[in-house]
Order: structure tokens, then sequence, then C-alpha cells
């Protein structure tokens, strides 16, 4: 068994399939069935077996790669450009301590951190690494930043509206917002609140007329988080019913045979193969009581019907043999 954090994605290695998405703690998968151990020779006892020489071996487990993506569980995921303050806000919001320095990017793996308003419920912050304009496309390891928002139960977009910035807040918005949009449309959906930061190096302009705070000085900071609390204990309300999917895989009508390039049969059925990579191919005995079960499965039939000659090579398994009538 291996242990993963909550909000892990499990891909197939080589095809990106989504195998499994484990959000909650008590969520598990079969990653793949483990081999059946053999039956000792005692279990094949008949009138004609006094004593059999012969048991079954175990079956080899199933084998395959994977890939695990870890996606923040987080309740409020800070969306910004880079350097518009995001570090410095979960700083003073909570006890997290990220890397802030005066130059973009300086965050480049998301961090969480715990806020705790005095008789309020706390909630879980992610700050996200800043984004830029063509981040959807991948640009900036944007798919690397954005996956970590899609969780997120409340956005907080912040707009930088400090001198230095290259754009206009209204641009800054505007482009947060189609990057979302392109990533995943249904972002767009979930609660966001939108202010602008690094008010304490900014004169009040008539470029933006919606909240200001300033980590720094503090400035809206107490309004900020209660209101956030708010949107978080909503959408926790909001129970979302997780889809269940349902794989049918119905039983092969007959056993299917197949010719290989080399000329070679092959049986491919998981049942026939099972039954003959269980017994010990270097025993007479054993080989003896494996064809009776083949022929009783249906596979000299099988054969048969597929026009296998007498003397072609027919290989199940491990088992590879020279077909005769």
């Amino acid at each position: 068994m291996v242990k993963v954090p909550e909000g892990t994605t499990v891909h197939d290695l080589y095809s990106g399939q989504v195998l499994a998405d484990l959000l909650v703690s008590g969520d598990r998968w079969l990653a793949g069935d483990g081999g059946r151990g053999g039956r000792g020779n005692a279990k094949f006892l008949s009138n004609r077996r006094r004593a059999p020489s012969f048991a079954e071996q175990g079956e080899e487990g199933e084998e395959r790669w994977l890939r695990l993506e870890l996606r923040l569980m987080a309740d409020v995921a800070l969306v910004g450009f880079p350097n518009a303050g995001k570090s410095t806000l979960i700083s003073r919001i909570s006890a997290a301590k990220p890397r802030i320095a005066d130059y973009p990017f300086t965050t480049l793996e998301p961090s969480l951190g715990v806020v705790r308003p005095e008789g309020r419920t706390e909630f879980v912050v992610a700050d996200i690494p800043g984004l830029i304009e063509g981040a959807s496309d991948g640009r900036g390891l944007g798919h690397r930043f954005l996956r970590h928002i899609e969780r997120a139960r409340v956005l907080l977009i912040m707009l930088d509206l400090a001198p230095t910035a290259e754009r206009a807040p209204d641009e800054q918005l505007s482009v947060l917002l189609g990057e979302l949009e392109a990533y995943k449309p249904d972002l767009l959906d979930r609660p966001r609140v939108v202010v602008g930061s690094r008010a304490d190096v900014t004169e009040t302009s008539e470029d933006f007329d919606g909240d200001r705070l300033s980590a720094m000085t503090g400035e809206g900071l107490d309004p900020l988080v209660h209101r956030l609390a708010d949107l978080v204990v909503q959408a926790r309300e909001t129970v979302v019913r997780r889809p269940s999917v349902v794989v049918h895989r119905p039983e092969p009508v007959d056993i299917a045979v197949e010719r290989g390039e080399d000329g070679t049969w092959e049986i491919n059925d998981r049942r026939v193969k099972l039954v003959t990579n269980l017994n010990d191919l270097t025993n007479f005995e054993a080989l003896d009581y494996l064809h009776e079960r083949l022929k009783n499965m249906g596979v000299d039939r099988a054969l048969s019907r597929a026009g296998v000659r007498e003397g072609e090579t027919v290989r199940i398994g491990r088992l590879e043999f020279d077909y005769e009538e």
C-alpha cells in the first residue's frame, strides 16, 4: 500500500490517462492486482491421482507504470501577476513563511498557510506562483501553477496598483480571467474577490475603484480576511456530489485466438493464461493435468475454430507447444 496526500491524481505514465482522483481521506484505488498464490499438491488428489507430484506456482502480479500528480487542496487561492504581493499577504494573514523579494517569480512553488481569524472558521490559503499572459498554453510554467487553482473553493485575485506595474489594473484583471477561462472555464464560476494590492506605494487614482489592501501596512487586511471566511463557509456548505464512474467489462463469449506476425498462434484470454501460468510446466504430471483443464475450458475447440493446423506453434502465457489434433 502506498499512502499519498489528499488531492493526488493518478495518471498512466505513457498514455497520460487519468486513472484515479484521490480527493478525500480514505479514498483508495487498486493500482494492480497481486498474483494469486498457487494451490498445494493435496488440492489435486483424485481417484486417478492418488499422490500428485506437482503443485501450482504463484501467479505473477500485474505491473504498470504510473505518474502521481499532487494538486493542492486549499480553500482560497491567491491569483495574480508575478510580484503582486501574494507572498507578502499570506505571510501576514497566516504563519506561512514564503520567500519574499522585490523581483518577479520569487515564488516558484506554491505554499500553504492556515488563516485563523478570531471567532471565525479557520481556512487554508494557497500562494500560487505568479501567472503571465499565455499561462494557459504553458508559458512561464503556467500549467504547473494553474493546476493548483483547480480545487480552490474561492479565488482571491490581486491586482498590482504599484506605479511599476506593467499593466493597468483593469488590463491585469482581463488577462487573469482570460487565462483561467482558457485553462478551465468553470474556474470563472467560483466565488472570487478582486482587490488592489500594494496600496502603500500608490496614490489614489481613478484606475481602480475597488477594495485596496497593503500587506506591508495592514490596510484592508481584516475586512478581507472576514470576507474570505464568509465565502469559504458558504462554499463548504455547498455539497458537490462526486461523480461515480461505473466501468463495465463484459466477459468474452469465446476464447480469442490470434496469429502473431511471426506466425505463432496466441491465446490472450486472461483465465486461460492464469491457469497455464500457475502450473509447473517442467512436471509431466502437471502438464497432463493442464491439458485436461484447457480442454474442459474449450481451448481445443477454440484452436480448431481459428484454423490452427497440426504442427503449428501455439503460445499461452509461458507455455509454448506444437498443436496436435
